[in-house]
Parts: structure tokens; sequence; C-alpha cells
């Protein structure tokens, strides 16, 4: 095992690490701002989130695709990987949206929770200012905890879901990271991020990766495109390249995954077995 997945296992979470310069990284950023633009009559997520950007954005299906994101990944989860979901995660300068502590696998549905990796790459800089995200060293290692629903206006998160639990401040590990750099965590890691303080966006793209054995136990239909190796289980139907950006074909396809997405995360079974 290597000192990179011995920590993540550890901790729930390694960073930052370099993937794109930071020339690189504003460039992308621009091209989403142009893209943005396109889409504003368009529903494509939900408050300050951009949701499935690699099935409608080439730039954003790039991005999911990287070389340096996936040797990171293959570490932890082999060779054969899929991509589950991703979302672009904008907080705009002094703004009072924030992400509500939780843990993404209570209600992702997957059936495996050593089989996903989140990927969160900066698109410009990430700190205490603007709004990184916090985690809680090793909480990944307990069990799952029970959240509420607070539809707080400015949570970002679909349900307003909030882990419920005793936070010790002192705990807290805040992920800053510079432009085009990446962090990882695990989906029971508990995480979080504070309201964006500062004159400028903040913007990252959160990445969801499982290996191809993960099945999805929340609903009996559900996508992911292949990033790396072979899919000899086929749990999940294939989502191709967009050929074009806002492509017709691919708009369409986009409104699918997003009522999956839907079902998923509003799936009441607390019996699911994880």
């Amino acid at each position: 095992m290597s000192e990179f997945s011995k920590g993540y296992y550890d901790k729930g979470y390694a960073f930052p690490f370099d993937v794109l310069s930071e020339q690189e990284a504003m460039q992308f950023s621009a091209e989403l701002e142009k893209l943005e633009v396109l889409i504003q009559d368009e529903t494509v997520g939900h408050k300050a989130q951009l949701n499935y950007p690699y099935v409608i954005f080439k730039f954003a299906n790039q991005l999911v695709r990287h070389p340096k994101i996936l040797a990171h990944i293959k570490q932890l989860l082999g060779p054969d990987i899929l991509v589950w979901s991703a979302t672009f995660f904008i907080k705009e300068p002094h703004t009072q949206n924030y992400v509500s502590w939780h843990q993404d696998l209570k209600y992702w549905g997957l059936n495996d929770n050593d089989g996903q990796v989140s990927a969160w790459l900066a698109l410009g800089p990430v700190n205490k200012e603007n709004g990184c995200m916090q985690f809680i060293p090793k909480s990944h290692q307990g069990e799952i905890l029970a959240h509420s629903d607070t539809q707080t206006e400015n949570n970002v998160l679909t349900r307003g879901q909030e882990a419920q639990f005793d936070l010790d401040t002192k705990k807290i590990v805040h992920c800053e990271l510079a432009p085009g750099q990446v962090s990882f965590h695990h989906g029971k890691l508990l995480h979080s991020s504070a309201p964006n303080q500062s004159d400028n966006r903040r913007i990252g793209l959160a990445i969801n990766y499982i290996a191809t054995k993960v099945k999805q136990n929340h609903i009996e239909h559900d996508y992911a495109m292949l990033v790396s190796g072979e899919d000899k289980y086929q749990h999940f139907i294939h989502v191709p390249d967009p050929e074009e950006d806002l492509s017709k074909a691919s708009m369409s396809l986009h409104r699918k995954m997003l009522e999956a997405q839907k079902n998923i995360i509003f799936n009441r079974d607390d019996q699911i077995q994880r």
C-alpha cells in the first residue's frame, strides 16, 4: 500500500496534490463562466450546484478523466473506474451559501463504502476566507450517523441534510487548495464548508469515482461513465462522452440523470444495507 493510500485510509482524506497549472485552472474557470451564460434558462443543478457537467461540457469531461487524478484513484479503487457523478460547487463573493456537516454515503445508495472516492479540484484559490471544505479526521471510521433535513435557505445541499453529532471545533481540518490542486476524501468522512467572505468566486469541481463492482441500491437504473479499465459488471448505464457542448442528445441524457439523482437522494429507505 502506498503512503498516499495509507494516509487516505487513516484520516479519511488526502491533500493537496497538483493537477493543473494555475494558468490551466484559470482557463478552465473562464470556460465554465462562458458556458454558464448559455445555460441560464436550463435546469442543470440546484442552488449553487451545477450537476453532471461532464455529460454536457467537453472541458468537464476532460477534467474528470485527467490522468493525474486517475493515478491517485487507481491506488484506492484499482484500474476499473467509473465516474458516478460530479458537481461544480460555486460560491459567489460575499454570499451566505454554505454546506452543512454531512456524510455523502448516507444518501447515495451505493453498496460498498470503500468502493467510492471523492476528488475535489480547485479552479481558483480555495481557502478559509472563501469557504474551503472542512474535515473531521478519522470520522469515516465510525458509523454513518443520523441526519436531519434542515431545508435552510442558504444550505447548498439538496435536502439541507445535516449530521447529528457533537462538533469539536478543535478537530476541524481546513482543506485549503491552490488553483489546480486536488483533494481526495472518503464518502463517510464528515465534511462541510462555510460561506464565501472574499471578493472572488470560489469554484471547485467535486468528482465522485466508484469501482465498477459497486452497485446502486436505491433505484433500479443508474448512470455512470467509464474512465479507466473495463466494466465487467455492467451495474450502471454507461454515459457517452459529449460530442459537443450542450447538444440536444447530451441535454436529454442530463435531464434523465438529474431525475435519477433526485430519486436516489430523496429515497427514504433507511434500511438499505451499506
